[in-house]
């Protein structure tokens, strides 16, 4: 078995809270993203980052911010990754003083039983999930704040993993007709955004165009519960389980990134899309750069996980690499974290 997966969250000896980034790791190591720090590191202006722990304040990264406080105050978990020839955010088997799993936490929930409105609203949820489907709560974890114990019950939200292909298909299927039955949960993305609601910075992907990807995705929902007195937001994380988990980083021996290309590809493998990285196996239409085939995108990008269907076209923008592996080199299209961060979209494209 694998030591770690997507959303598993190591902690270093500081108290440093990081989150497994996918599936692609090097031996005894793990590729990670920053989620939190206390706050006797790390302190945010933001009002929406301060966590109350149950033993310190924590305060969470948005966007490169943990990339850099790390890359700055702590670079002993920054590791090499031999493929790229460069250095992301990592941790060691050895620098891990705990490794907190979503399907664990969950499983110490449900003995504990019900502690406040949020964890009962969250019993609540999996028990009308199970009941009009064949999903168990062993295919359940839960990430956030009810994982790291940070969980406010005025205030936090139900982070959900939902664990494989198939129970994420049944899900969305079951997520679909509760929302049509709009009794207990609603989609979160029902109601269109309102004009300046909030400061947008993508370029070349328009808040409409969002909200209407966002939709159609079903993993986000609204939760009435009677207990709580107000609409909490619920989401479902796919994570594959340990037997889809295919580790390419050991068959990679190089990915070399070449440059900015803006593409329009047909989708012919969506069977990845939904997990992180998402994955979409393409043939690529037309694109703004000659001599290159694209097989594939690949987004570290929450916000274009889902984002295309099988045979649908779609209009891609991002970081152009040559991968080698083995005796098949081929070409992808990346989105991930870094400079031009704004710039990168992937989309449906319009009739």
């Amino acid at each position: 078995m694998m030591l770690w997966r997507d959303r598993d969250a190591p902690v270093s000896k500081e108290g440093i809270i990081f989150r497994v980034l996918g599936y692609d790791h090097p031996e005894y190591a793990c590729i990670c993203d920053v989620e939190y720090a206390p706050e006797s590191l790390y302190c945010s202006t933001n009002p929406r980052a301060r966590r109350e722990g149950r033993f310190a304040t924590y305060y969470k990264f948005n966007f490169d911010e943990g990339i850099k406080f790390v890359q700055k105050r702590f670079p002993q978990y920054v590791i090499h990754v031999e493929a790229l020839d460069r250095k992301l955010v990592g941790l060691s088997l050895d620098q891990i003083i705990e490794l907190r799993r979503p399907d664990e936490r969950l499983k110490e929930l449900l003995f504990q039983g019900p502690k406040d409105r949020l964890t009962e609203a969250l019993f609540d949820l999996l028990d009308l999930l199970t009941s009009q489907s064949s999903l168990r709560p062993d295919d359940f974890g839960v990430f956030g704040s009810l994982l790291h114990g940070f969980h406010h019950p005025d205030y936090s939200d139900l982070d959900l993993i939902i664990y494989g292909r198939d129970r994420l298909k049944e899900l969305l299927k079951l997520l679909k007709d509760l929302y049509d039955e709009g009794e207990v949960l609603t989609n979160e993305f029902e109601e269109r955004p309102r004009d300046g609601a909030r400061l947008w910075r993508f370029q070349g992907y328009s808040e409409e165009e969002c909200w209407r990807h966002q939709r159609r995705k079903l993993i986000y929902g609204i939760y009435k519960h009677k207990g709580l007195r107000r609409k909490v937001k619920v989401e479902f994380e796919p994570v594959k389980r340990y037997e889809e988990v295919i580790n390419e980083y050991l068959g990679i021996s190089m990915i070399k990134e070449l440059d900015w290309i803006t593409a329009i590809v047909r989708v012919i493998d969506d069977s990845n899309a939904y997990f992180m990285p998402s994955v979409y196996e393409v043939e690529m239409l037309e694109a703004d750069r000659r001599g290159v085939e694209v097989e594939r995108i690949i987004s570290f990008m929450e916000e274009f996980r889902g984002q295309l269907q099988r045979d649908e076209v779609g209009l891609v923008r991002g970081r152009l690499e040559r991968v080698e592996k083995g005796s098949s080199p081929f070409f992808q299209i990346t989105l991930s974290y870094g400079p031009r961060y704004f710039e990168q979209f992937l989309k449906l494209k319009e009739q």
